[in-house]
C-alpha cells in the first residue's frame, strides 16, 4: 500500500465511511486539529521523562485517535463500527491531575509558560488542545458531535497545564508568576 495515494489533489478529503468533502471544511479542521495535538503530545512523551507520564501519554493519545474517528466519521452514516470516548476516558483524566497535585504547591497566581523545553511543550499541547476544542464546538453548533468529546478535550486542555507543572517540579524548573504591571 503506497501512501500516497492522489485522491486529494483537489482539495477534497474522504470521511470514514467515504463521503468526499472539501479539505478546508470544520470537521476536517477540527479533526486535523487533534491530529496536531497529537504530535505535540508524542514530543512532550518522547522527552526524558517518568515513565509513569509517557505511559498516560500514550493512553491520551490513543484517546485523541478515537476522538479524530468520531470527528472524522460521516455524519450520515451513524451505524459505522468505531472506539468512542467514554465518561472512564474523562475520569481517568481527572484521577491523575488529582494525583499530581497532590505534591504540588496551591496556585495562587497565574503562570507565564515556560522553564524548560518540556513544560514548554505541554503549554503549547495545552493552547492546540483549547484550539481543537473550539474547533469541536464550533463544529457541534451544525453537526451532531458526542458531548464527551467536548468534555475530554475540555479536562486534557487541565491535564496538560497540570503536567507542565508537575513537570516543572520534577525538572526544578521554576514557576514564573504573572505580576500585573501598571493596574488601575
Amino acid at each position: 500500500m503506497k501512501v500516497y495515494t492522489k485522491t486529494g489533489d483537489q482539495g477534497e478529503t474522504s470521511l470514514f465511511g467515504g463521503k468526499r468533502v472539501k479539505k478546508y471544511e470544520l470537521r476536517i479542521e477540527a479533526y486535523g486539529t487533534s491530529d496536531e495535538l497529537n504530535s505535540w503530545i508524542g514530543l512532550i512523551r518522547a522527552q526524558e521523562i517518568q515513565q509513569t507520564h509517557q505511559f498516560v501519554l500514550e493512553e491520551i493519545q490513543d484517546r485523541i485517535f478515537t476522538l479524530g474517528a468520531q470527528l472524522a466519521a460521516d455524519p450520515d452514516k451513524p451505524k459505522l463500527k468505531m472506539p468512542h470516548i467514554k465518561a472512564e476516558d474523562i475520569a481517568f483524566l481527572e484521577t491523575k491531575m488529582d494525583e499530581m497535585d497532590e505534591s504540588l504547591p496551591v496556585m495562587t497566581k497565574f503562570t507565564l509558560p515556560g522553564g524548560n523545553t518540556v513544560v514548554s511543550y505541554c503549554h503549547l499541547a495545552r493552547c492546540v488542545c483549547r484550539r481543537c476544542e473550539r474547533r469541536v464546538i464550533e463544529l457541534s453548533e451544525t453537526a451532531v458531535v458526542d458531548n464527551l468529546i467536548i468534555q475530554y478535550l475540555n479536562r486534557l486542555s487541565d491535564y496538560l497545564f497540570v503536567l507542565g507543572r508537575k513537570l516543572a517540579q520534577e525538572t526544578d524548573a521554576p514557576e514564573v508568576y504573572w505580576e500585573p504591571k501598571d493596574v488601575d
